[in-house]
């Protein structure tokens, strides 16, 4: 299971928020530090997370066209 942590964007759709997830890594050529962002439409059944909370998400099966992830939890 592929667990990424992120920052949720928004928070407008029911049971849906847009977390954005950060990742860098070494240019190959001209070794610089790359920031990488994806953005993410992740499953919320709880619907109590608010835009700039961090969290957890975790792949799952496929629940809409676009939602393959779950928040697992909610970090402080």
């Amino acid at each position: 299971m592929i667990k990424m942590t992120g920052v949720v964007l928004s928070a407008k759709t029911p049971k849906t928020v847009i977390v954005a997830v950060v990742s860098t890594y070494r240019h190959p050529l001209y070794k610089k530090a790359v920031r990488k962002t994806k953005h993410f439409a992740v499953h919320n059944e709880s619907m109590t997370l608010s835009v700039g909370d961090k969290v957890i998400i975790g792949e799952t099966r496929p629940i809409t066209k676009t939602k393959h992830f779950k928040v697992l939890e909610k970090l402080v």
